[in-house]
């Protein structure tokens, strides 16, 4: 597979959810395009996006005639369509299962957990719960970050683009305790040239969405 038939375009607006995504493509060193809008102005409600995803969401990837939504899916999609990169474990390789959970606990486990506090919901018994109750899914995550310096241990994967994104917002918003050890997993993560480049991009380009507003 060459790399022309294996380039991406990223549905992105500047500092949203698509940042994280904007980031993995540059953690991966790849050619890619980028289709901008404006969420200000509603543009990711425009006929035209919902036709390719009908929720107004980004990210969102199109490669070639496939379609990618939801946050998770676009990285798992990413990591695997560029095996060289070496940020997602291989079927076969131990670490493919603990990389997996994680990708999927992120959506299934810490993003309820974390909208059902802020919203101060009254939990729901915890064999009824998807994800048991807040604390536990802190002190799940807490543990395995305890075993660094990433998500996997030394390995550097999507995952953790994922988690330093999801992680570096929600402790910067007050939506999650930060603990010592998630601080310096964020502080790891945010100090990643790939990350760096990404938050230029949004920079410049939400100073042109600004100046043409």
């Amino acid at each position: 597979m060459t790399s022309e038939n294996r380039q991406v375009t990223l549905y992105h607006c500047p500092y949203t959810r698509s940042t994280g995504a904007l980031t993995l493509l540059e953690e991966l060193g790849v050619e890619y395009n980028l289709h901008v809008m404006n969420m200000k102005l509603g543009e990711q409600r425009k006929p035209e996006f919902l036709a390719i995803n009908p929720m107004g969401k980004v990210p969102t990837l199109t490669h070639g005639d496939a379609v990618v939504t939801e946050q998770v899916s676009v990285y798992l999609y990413l990591a695997d369509l560029y095996p060289e990169a070496k940020l997602a474990p291989p079927l076969g390789n131990p670490l493919r299962g603990p990389y997996l959970r994680w990708m999927v606990f992120y959506g299934s486990c810490f993003e309820p957990a974390v909208v059902d506090r802020v919203q101060k919901r009254e939990p729901i018994p915890e064999q009824r719960s998807p994800y048991g109750d807040f604390d536990s899914v802190m002190n799940a995550l807490v543990s395995q970050l305890k075993q660094g310096p990433w998500m996997l241990g030394e390995q550097f994967t999507a995952a953790d683009v994922l988690w330093g994104s999801a992680l570096n917002w929600t402790t910067q918003f007050g939506l999650i305790p930060e603990v010592p050890v998630i601080r310096d997993y964020v502080g790891r993560f945010i100090a990643r040239p790939s990350y760096q480049r990404a938050l230029a991009k949004d920079a410049e380009l939400a100073a042109a969405q600004a100046a043409t507003a």
